[in-house]
């Protein structure tokens, strides 16, 4: 069985959690499909799709959670590495998607980071990747994230590309920042190099 570790978020209600769901990764109905429109994902025609049992398959021991990443985990971005270093635990990937509520996105503070605001229905709907993790790998994600200081891990749903209905995730967001940050211009889809210029100051640069 998961658990957070440390990483005890602890609002809002009754969305933030650090238990694995015991059915791990819920899919919704299965009349939902997505399809991909000029590199975006939206409701369309059926499109093929992957069985849920398909995405769980590769699971080799244990339970694994599902987690989306938005900001610099992003396969290109700057600590995308850090998913790909198996000292520090197995992340699969599962494939692109694209969070079911709009979110605002901003990029804050003076090393240029990527926040998800904890505030359903603001924003954008927001774009990213979604990992499997295991125990390991999802407790030094707590610590790279500074949950629940820095971020808190909470959880919100997804449309992953080729799975009916929406999935259930864990996502590292912030729920306390200084009240100008709502006022900070919205992404959808996060990118280091972006039109933006707000480029992130990786760790080790600090």
């Amino acid at each position: 069985k998961l658990t957070s570790g440390n990483c005890s978020p602890t609002r809002p209600e009754p969305q933030t959690s650090c238990l694995l769901p015991k059915s791990g990764l819920k899919a919704g109905p299965a009349s939902q499909t997505l399809s991909v429109k000029g590199g975006r994902w939206g409701a369309g025609p059926a499109a093929p799709t992957r069985d849920l049992s398909a995405v769980l398959s590769a699971r080799s021991s244990g339970r694994l959670a599902p987690v989306f990443v938005y900001g610099t985990l992003k396969t290109g971005q700057p600590n995308h590495r850090v998913l790909l270093d198996g000292a520090h635990g197995r992340a699969a990937f599962r494939g692109r998607a694209h969070t079911l509520e709009p979110y605002p996105l901003v990029i804050a503070g003076e090393h240029n980071i990527p926040r998800l605001l904890n505030l359903p229905g603001r924003g954008h709907r927001v774009f990213g990747e979604v990992y499997e993790v295991d125990e390991r790998m999802l407790r030094f994600l707590d610590e790279f994230e500074s949950c629940p200081d820095m971020y808190q891990r909470t959880r919100l749903h997804v449309a992953l590309e080729g799975v009916r209905g929406p999935l259930e995730c864990f996502v590292y967001t912030t729920a306390t920042y200084p009240p100008e940050w709502v006022h900070l211009p919205y992404l959808d889809d996060y990118d280091s190099q972006g039109k933006h210029g707000l480029r992130y100051n990786p760790r080790e640069n600090r």
